[in-house]
């Protein structure tokens, strides 16, 4: 029964062009592949397109079950802003979109919903976001949750199945590496002399510095696990406003140990961490990206609740703090912006909670193999 649009339901048979809208960030992107798919097998005769903030469409261009993706662009000034805004939805309108899904609780995810000339425009319900509601043709109820939900992925997935579109039976996030993805990042792991030898990515850097630990202490990390397995190289990555702190890290670190931050697209970090041996880092959407392209990963949670968001499955680990304030869910100590739990928390803890996993992940290609 849904809360609105009950007497025009959605006719699969009728849906020729589908726009699902997901304008979070980039770890939300990756979660929402499974609806994706899931509403690709359920209107197997339409196509499906993509709405997204500008620079995340590079990882799901590859797609199969993408016919296009667009990306809401970012504007400045008064007057070129809105204009800039308004050819944008001159080209979705042209699209003529049959359907659209809107996969988040946010007003920009419902105006362009609206402004997108789709038919049916279809959504979750959410009590008391009156105006927002109003620009859907379709409104499913919120779910009724027994008990804590298992992933992040499931609430991408609540809103098309409130509309019959059945989840899939892997419902893991996957991201495809194209060919291109494939030999440009092959070009850079052959450039830093990685193409023979074992090595690890860490990412030690959030968009929210409340989920960052010190950069003094990856440095101990890193150099922990040189002495532990030093024929295992350390590549860091992240973005190119990170690159002079991942370089800060190289400094303080012995061993092998590359700073690619900034130097690939997102694509390309899809890529390279696919070829990584394991994955260490914060919370943030390299962890994601990695687990995405079937890497293990080992996550360092603080003030945000790991139960709702790291990684699914026995290949993924959580290394949590000793705090028991943690997790609080707060964007730092008293809104401080610095969480005491990740500020304080040891490079001894977290090279603890790596070892059991490097063994199992590494052990064997480091027996096998050492650096020149």
């Amino acid at each position: 029964m849904l809360v609105k649009g009950q007497r025009s339901p959605i006719r699969a048979d009728e849906v020729k062009s589908i726009l699902i809208i997901q304008l979070g960030d980039i770890g939300d992107v990756v979660w929402s592949t499974p609806t994706v798919r899931a509403v690709a097998a359920a209107f197997p005769q339409a196509t499906v397109s993509l709405l997204l903030r500008a620079g995340c469409g590079d990882l799901l261009r590859g797609d199969p079950a993408v016919r296009a993706v667009f990306e809401v662009p970012r504007t400045k000034g008064f007057v070129a802003g809105p204009m800039v805004q308004i050819r944008f939805i001159r080209v979705l309108r042209r699209e003529s979109f049959d359907l659209v899904f809107d996969l988040r609780s946010d007003d920009r995810g419902a105006y362009m919903a609206f402004l997108s000339g789709a038919p049916v425009r279809a959504a979750l319900y959410y009590p008391g976001y009156t105006w927002r509601n109003r620009f859907f043709t379709h409104l499913a109820p919120l779910p009724r949750i027994e008990k804590r939900h298992p992933g992040a992925v499931d609430q991408s997935l609540y809103v098309v199945e409130g509309f019959g579109v059945s989840a899939p039976s892997d419902a893991r996030p996957a991201l495809r590496v194209t060919r291109e993805m494939e030999s440009a990042i092959d070009i850079r792991i052959s450039n830093a002399g990685l193409k023979d030898s074992p090595w690890i990515t860490v990412n030690p850097f959030s968009r929210w510095s409340y989920k960052e630990l010190p950069l003094e202490t990856w440095a101990e990390v890193i150099s922990g696990i040189h002495a532990d397995y030093p024929g295992i190289a350390t590549v860091i990555v992240g973005t190119k406003e990170e690159h002079a702190r991942a370089q800060f890290i190289v400094e303080r670190s012995p061993g092998n140990v590359r700073n690619m931050a900034g130097t690939t697209t997102l694509a390309e970090l899809a890529a390279l961490l696919r070829h990584s041996r394991l994955h260490v880092g914060v919370d943030s959407a390299a962890p994601h990206i990695a687990a995405a392209v079937g890497t293990p990963t080992v996550t360092i949670y603080g003030p945000t609740d790991w139960r709702d968001w790291a990684p699914a499955g026995d290949k993924h680990t959580v290394i949590k703090p000793v705090m028991s304030c943690s997790p609080c869910h707060e964007k730092g100590c008293n809104g401080s912006g610095k969480s005491r739990c990740l500020e304080e928390m040891t490079s001894t803890h977290i090279i603890a909670g790596l070892s059991l996993v490097l063994d199992t992940v590494l052990l064997r290609e480091i027996e096998e193999t050492s650096f020149v």
